[in-house]
C-alpha cells in the first residue's frame, strides 16, 4: 500500500508540473536533455590528438577471396589438384598447433577440409612503386596501392555468415548483440554537423541470420548511436524518412512541433526512458535531415570528370559508384562514419564468374573515392577501410568454388594517418593460416578508434563489462 501511495504521489507531482504549461515542460525537458548531453561530453572529446575526422567503411558481405584479391599464392597454381597432404606444406598446415586447436575445436571440421588445392582464378601483378601484389580483378584499387596498407593476417572465429556481425561488433552471434564500431565512433566523438546523421549506412545490411541491423546498432550505447539507413535516391534518401510529396516544409515543421510537445509531456512523466529521449532527438534531427540530406545525394552538380572517376555512367559500376561518391560528400559535410555494405561475394561455386563481376562493381568506385579524397585534400583526415567477413579456402569446393575461411584473410586501410604502400602480416604459402602478426577483427576497430583519437578503455559504460579481446590493439606497424 505504501509503495502504491508513493508511486501515486510521484506521478501526481509529475503531472502537476506538466499542467503548469508547455513552457515549463519545455524548460524541464531541455534540462533533462542538457544533463544527458553534459554527461556525454566527457567522452566526446578525443582522448589523444586525432588523425582522422571521419571513417568510410566498405564491407563485402559473403566473404571475398583473399587469394584472388590482396594475397595471391602462386603455390596454389603449382600444386593445383593435389591434396594438402601431397603438397610440401602438409606439416606446416595440417600439423600446426593452430590448425589442430582452431579448425577442429572451433567448428569440428575434419582435417580433410576442402583438401584438393584450387588454382588462382585470375592473374596478379606487382603494383605501384611499393610493388605489392594485387589481383588483376582490382586494377583500379591496385593503382592506389601506394596509399594503402594491406593487412594479410586477419582471423575470426565464426565460420558462417554471422561473421558479418562479429566483424562489426567483435562478438560471436551466440554472445548476443554489442555496439558496432560505427556506434563507438559516434558515441565517442559526437557531431560535426547537426543537420546530418553522424553514422550513415548504405547498401544492403546482413540478413537476420547474420546479425541483421546488429552490424550497425548502438546496442547498450543507446539507439541514438545506431546507424541511419540512407539510399542514393534524392527523392527519398532516408528510409521511412520522407514527409511525402504533398507535405510542405511549414506543415512538416508544425507536425513536429505538435509531436515534440506531446513527447515533452511524456518525458516529464518518464524521465528515465532512454528510447523516448532518443525519439525526441531523432524527430528534430529527422526534420533537419529531410531538409539537408537530399542535397547531399543530389549528384547533378558533379562534373563529368568526377562522374567518370567513380564510373557513375557505367552499368557495372554506376550504383556502387553513387554510394562511394555520396560517402565523399557526407564526410565533406562532417559525417563521422559512413558504412557501405556490398553483397554477392559468397563464391561456393563459379568463383571466377561471380568474383570477376563483384570486383568490377566495386573496384573503380573505391579507387575513384581514394583519388577524389586525395585530390581534395581530404584523404589525410578520412580513414577508408575495406573489409570482409572472412576469406575463402585454398581448397576447391564443388570443383569451381571456395568455402568460408576464417583462419587467415585480408583487409586494407588508407588515409587518416595510415602508412601507404605497405603489407603487414602474412598467411602461409597456401593462404591457409594467418602466421605472422596475426590480428583478430577488433584490432581493426582499435586502429580506427586510435586514429580518431579515442581509447576504447576510456569509453567504459557503467554495468557493461568488456573482455580484453573486445578492445583489441591498434595495428601500430601501419600507423604513420
Amino acid at each position: 500500500m505504501m509503495n502504491q501511495q508513493a508511486k501515486y504521489s510521484q506521478n501526481t507531482r509529475r503531472e502537476f508540473i506538466s499542467d503548469l504549461g508547455h513552457g515549463f515542460t519545455g524548460i524541464a525537458l531541455a534540462s533533462l536533455l542538457g544533463t544527458a548531453a553534459e554527461a556525454s561530453d566527457t567522452v566526446r572529446l578525443p582522448h589523444v590528438s586525432p588523425k582522422a575526422k571521419s571513417v568510410i567503411w566498405f564491407f563485402m558481405n559473403g566473404g571475398t577471396s583473399h587469394l584472388e584479391s590482396f594475397d595471391p599464392k602462386p603455390a596454389l597454381n603449382k600444386y593445383a589438384g593435389k591434396t594438402i597432404d601431397e603438397s610440401p606444406y602438409k606439416k606446416q598446415v595440417l600439423d600446426s598447433p593452430f590448425y589442430r586447436k582452431n579448425v577442429r575445436d572451433f567448428s569440428g571440421v575434419p582435417r580433410d577440409l576442402m583438401p584438393k588445392l584450387y588454382p588462382l582464378q585470375v592473374g596478379y601483378r606487382k603494383r605501384g612503386q611499393s610493388g605489392i601484389e594485387v589481383s588483376d580483378w582490382f586494377p583500379h584499387v591496385g593503382s592506389c596501392i601506394d596509399d594503402i596498407a594491406v593487412v594479410r593476417s586477419m582471423w575470426t572465429t565464426d565460420n558462417d555468415h554471422a561473421a558479418q556481425l562479429q566483424f562489426h561488433t567483435g562478438r560471436h552471434i551466440f554472445d548476443g548483440f554489442y555496439p558496432s564500431i560505427g556506434s563507438w565512433v559516434h558515441y565517442g566523438l559526437g557531431s560535426l554537423n547537426e543537420n546530418l546523421p553522424q553514422f550513415v549506412v548504405m547498401g544492403t545490411p546482413p540478413g537476420d541470420c547474420c546479425g541483421g541491423v546488429g552490424a550497425h546498432d548502438g546496442s547498450y550505447l543507446g539507439p541514438e548511436h545506431s546507424g541511419v539507413r540512407m539510399t542514393i535516391n534524392p527523392n527519398n534518401p532516408l528510409v521511412f524518412g520522407s514527409p511525402g510529396n504533398k507535405v510542405s516544409r511549414k506543415e512538416r515543421r508544425d507536425q513536429l512541433d505538435l509531436l515534440r510537445g506531446l513527447n515533452e509531456l511524456t518525458a516529464i512523466k518518464y524521465p528515465d526512458d532512454a528510447n523516448l529521449r532518443a525519439r525526441i532527438k531523432s524527430h528534430e534531427l529527422a526534420f533537419r535531415m529531410q531538409m539537408s540530406v537530399p542535397n547531399v545525394v543530389d549528384l547533378s552538380q558533379e562534373t563529368q570528370a568526377t562522374r567518370d572517376l567513380y564510373g557513375l555512367d557505367e552499368t557495372a559500376t554506376g550504383g556502387f559508384g553513387q554510394q562511394a561518391l555520396v560517402a565523399r560528400r557526407l564526410v565533406e559535410q562532417g559525417v563521422r562514419f559512413v558504412q557501405i555494405y556490398d553483397n554477392g561475394w559468397d563464391a561456393h561455386s563459379k568463383l571466377k564468374d561471380s568474383h570477376s563481376k563483384t570486383c568490377k562493381r566495386v573496384d573503380k568506385p573505391i579507387a575513384g573515392l581514394l583519388k577524389d579524397l586525395k585530390q581534395r585534400g581530404l584523404l589525410d583526415e578520412t580513414l577508408v577501410v575495406w573489409a570482409t567477413e572472412f576469406g575463402r579456402t585454398p581448397g576447391a569446393e564443388r570443383s569451381d568454388g571456395r568455402d568460408h575461411h576464417p583462419y587467415g584473410f585480408s583487409v586494407w586501410l588508407a588515409g587518416g594517418g595510415i602508412k601507404g604502400g605497405i603489407v603487414h602480416g602474412a598467411t602461409d604459402e597456401l593462404g591457409f593460416h594467418a602466421v605472422e602478426n596475426r590480428h583478430y577483427v577488433t584490432d581493426v576497430h582499435a586502429t580506427i578508434l586510435h586514429q580518431c583519437g579515442l581509447d576504447s578503455r576510456k569509453l567504459e559504460i557503467p554495468g557493461q563489462k568488456r573482455l580484453d579481446i573486445d578492445h583489441g590493439s591498434p595495428i601500430k606497424d601501419i600507423i604513420a
